[in-house]
Parts: C-alpha cells; sequence; structure tokens
C-alpha cells in the first residue's frame, strides 16, 4: 500500500525523518510530496528540498520523494495512494490537520487520512523556529541532519 506524506519540508527536520522512517516500516512505499504554493516564501527551492530529502532517506528503499504543484488529494488520485499522512505535535496541530483531512476527503473519497503523533524528543522541532535561529547563528544540530544543517548555513552564510 501507497502512503503520502505531504508538507513544505522547509526545511525538512529531524522530526519529519522519524515519521518517514516510522510509516516506512508500516506501508509498501512511502511517497514524500514536497508542497509548492506559490503564494509562499520558501529558504529553499523545491528541488533544493526534493534533494534534501532524497539525501536524508537514501538508506529507506520504499521511501520516494517527489515535487507536488497540486491540491494534495488530487495528487493521492494521480498516484494511487488511498492513505494521506499527517504528523502531529500537539493538540493544535491536531485541530488544523483534522479540519484539513474533512477538506481531502471531500475532494477525495478514496483517501484516508492517518495522523502520525511525533516522538516526544521532536515534540518542539518546528521549521519556522529552525530558521529563525539558524539566521542568528544558533545550534541546530539537535534538529536537523547535518545535510540540511550545512545547507541552511550556507543560506546564512554562518
Amino acid at each position: 500500500m501507497l502512503a503520502v506524506f505531504p508538507g513544505s519540508f522547509d526545511p525538512p527536520t529531524l522530526g519529519h525523518l522519524n515519521i518517514i522512517e516510522r510509516t516506512s516500516r508500516l506501508f509498501d512505499t512511502i511517497d514524500v510530496a514536497i508542497a509548492v504554493n506559490p503564494e509562499k516564501k520558501y529558504l529553499f527551492s523545491a528541488e533544493e528540498r526534493m534533494a534534501l530529502l532524497k539525501e536524508m532517506t537514501h538508506g529507506l528503499g520504499n521511501v520516494t520523494v517527489h515535487i507536488c504543484n497540486t491540491l494534495i488529494s488530487e495528487y493521492c488520485r494521480s498516484v494511487g495512494a488511498k492513505v494521506l499522512l499527517r504528523g502531529i505535535r500537539n493538540t493544535n496541530d491536531f485541530s488544523y490537520e483534522f479540519d484539513l483531512s474533512l477538506i481531502n476527503r471531500s475532494i477525495n473519497q478514496d483517501v484516508e487520512t492517518l495522523f502520525v503523533p511525533t516522538e516526544q524528543r521532536y515534540f518542539l522541532i518546528r521549521s519556522s523556529s529552525i530558521k529563525e535561529l539558524a539566521r542568528f547563528g544558533g545550534d541546530i544540530s539537535a534538529m536537523v541532519p547535518p545535510c540540511v544543517e550545512k545547507a541552511i548555513k550556507e543560506k546564512y552564510r554562518h
């Protein structure tokens, strides 16, 4: 069974990787779908995020990484996925993701959303916080894989 794990992944974090690794043991294939929203300003281009995620998941043979330029429910239909994975850290995440799951279900009745709680050690990791910390030269090594840390430092030239 194919499951899609969508997100902006800007930047990809150890929390994202943890969810990918855990769910890769449950499904035949995990398709990491990098969302592209033309209204949003990203630190990394879609191609850079894809390269980072491919490097992070290179040892996981059943994980693929793609760029998604459509609604995620339509993307699921196009690749034949029946499961949409959403990582959650807290009740605020759950509330937001639950509402999205209802919208996605109304667009594609064939897809089920599964909420995957993060492990406690990744509870406080947020992409926005990582970028802010890195911008001021803070230590982000406990939040992102080394390849992502290097790429962020290059962006901020620290």
